[in-house]
């Protein structure tokens, strides 16, 4: 009796320690992970994971547990989620799900991260109108060392392809562009990247174009003519010019003189002066000198203060050229700049001949005539801006 009793309490412990065994056993679920859409993508996009056909095996899915490869973690309770990649690379995505009943399994899907190309555009710190800018994007560089295509619209306020929108151009696709400058003001404009491989990233870029600066300084000097002729009567002598080109007209000078006649009376020729543009008509005829000092006929032509000296100091321009036709076009300074037509008339060479058919003692007369115009040129000189 005593071993019987013995046998079955040992049965007993077996059968107790079998049944322990088998209420501790843990079920895993089963993890599923599908993706929605291309798990090719671009840099800066999502991609939205699916694990909804997870199965529990035993019990209910109590956590969804993920790990994005990019350092990014998250835990959901229903099997649905999106992810945006900000870092180009390859990511393993591993999804966790755990029951109820503290059993998990994992899986994991690769996503591959086509990073964008990052622009880099170096510009000038200072520019001026007339100079030419370099625009150098050559720094510029794809993480995965695609071959890059560069665009440039250069202008947003030109339309160079005629389309209506001006900022879709493609005025190169070097990487390093050389832009001309005319005028002063703010240049924007953009460059836009490929890498080949659906990366494409753009960027703007403004400058601003800064006048030149120039020291003006006006210089008086004197423009000198000397002609020496000789007219029958009723003939005339005329000569143009254009002394007014890049300078201001401040006064002229004009001084005809004859020969000394031999025979009395002098000869009377007129000098005329003819400013086109500027309506002016001036006109002297000679005056006999003293003849006992031997003094020559003459005829003078002259004026003063016929345009405001040039202003001095220091101006900002688009350009030498620019600054000069501003100075030189001043409202109330342009007097002179057009065409000047000199003239001289021989109207009577006296004495004529006191008997019909001789020859004619005095025909006509040497002359000299010397013009002096006075003008105020400017000069000008760069001058680096003040830092």
């Amino acid at each position: 009796m005593k071993w019987a009793l013995i046998f079955v309490s040992l049965l007993f412990t077996q059968l107790l320690a079998g049944c322990t065994g088998v209420l501790e056993e843990t079920v895993d679920p089963r993890a599923s992970l599908t993706t929605i859409g291309p798990t090719d993508i671009q840099q800066g996009e999502s991609v939205t994971f699916d694990a909804l056909k997870s199965d529990a095996i035993e019990g209910v899915i109590t956590a969804f547990n993920w790990d994005f490869g990019d350092g990014t973690k998250t835990t959901t309770v229903g099997g649905f989620t999106s992810h945006q990649f900000m870092k180009s690379g390859q990511f393993n995505v591993k999804l966790t799900v755990t029951n109820d009943q503290g059993g998990s399994d994992s899986t994991t899907t690769l996503i591959k991260v086509n990073g964008a190309p990052e622009i880099n555009i170096s510009i000038p710190d200072v520019v001026r109108s007339g100079d030419i800018i370099l625009l150098d994007a050559s720094n510029t560089y794809d993480p995965e060392n695609g071959v890059l295509k560069f665009a440039w619209d250069l202008n947003f306020m030109e339309d160079s392809d005629g389309d209506g929108d001006t900022r879709n151009d493609v005025d190169s696709t070097d990487e390093r562009v050389y832009l001309p400058t005319e005028t002063s003001g703010s240049i924007m404009g953009s460059l836009t990247v490929d890498d080949s491989e659906g990366g494409v990233v753009s960027e703007q870029f403004s400058i601003e174009i800064q006048p030149r600066r120039y020291k003006v300084s006006w210089v008086q000097d004197t423009l000198k003519w000397n002609y020496d002729e000789y007219l029958e009567q009723g003939e005339t002598w005329s000569e143009n010019m254009t002394p007014g080109m890049g300078v201001r007209i401040l006064a002229y000078d004009a001084q005809l003189q004859l020969d000394q006649d031999l025979f009395m009376p002098p000869d009377n020729f007129t000098l005329s002066l003819n400013i086109i543009d500027d309506s002016h008509r001036r006109s002297s005829d000679t005056k006999p000198g003293n003849v006992t000092r031997n003094e020559s006929t003459t005829a003078e032509l002259n004026a003063s203060n016929l345009n405001p000296p040039g202003p001095d100091g220091v101006f900002d321009a688009d350009s030498e050229e620019e600054l000069l036709s501003s100075l030189l076009n001043e409202p109330g300074a342009r007097f002179g700049q057009g065409e000047w037509v000199w003239s001289i008339i021989a109207q009577n060479a006296d004495p004529d001949s006191l008997i019909p058919g001789a020859p004619d003692p005095d025909s006509g007369n040497d002359w000299t005539l010397e013009i002096v115009i006075t003008i105020s040129r400017p000069v000008l000189t760069e001058v680096a801006y003040e830092v």
